[in-house]
């Protein structure tokens, strides 16, 4: 199963950069559960959505640097780039716990942490 997991997270990470959030959300359980650790969790596909009408008005950008899977479990260790509402960008260094069931994606913690953007960064370029 670790192999499907990661088939299933990378097509979701891909959905999410081309701002396709509602093929996001096929690929999660209705009643997904998101922990930002230290800050919020969100309880259900609409939460979520909601969530992501905000937090992504511009698609993210990602670079997933390691995926570590076992049993129904799989961590995705990366970085993310995001715009906010004045177009400056950030860049977050993440680690995704996700646990699947029934071939979706029901339940995330995620640890997120600020990190500096650096000149000629290749994620930040773009590339």
């Amino acid at each position: 199963m670790s192999e499907t997991h990661k088939a299933i997270l990378q097509k979701a990470n891909a959905a999410i950069t081309r701002g396709d959030c509602e093929g996001f959300l096929a690929l999660c359980t209705e009643d997904t559960t998101w922990t930002f650790v230290g800050d919020r969790t969100l309880r259900g596909k609409q939460a979520v959505r909601e969530w992501m009408a905000i937090a992504y008005k511009e698609p993210p950008r990602f670079e997933v640097h390691r995926l570590i899977a076992e049993g129904d479990a799989l961590a995705a260790l990366g970085d993310i780039l995001l715009k906010d509402e004045e177009g400056k960008t950030s860049r977050h260094a993440y680690c995704d716990v996700w646990r699947f069931r029934d071939g979706k994606m029901a339940d995330l913690q995620a640890f997120v942490i600020e990190a500096r953007l650096e000149e000629g960064d290749e994620l930040a370029q773009g590339g």
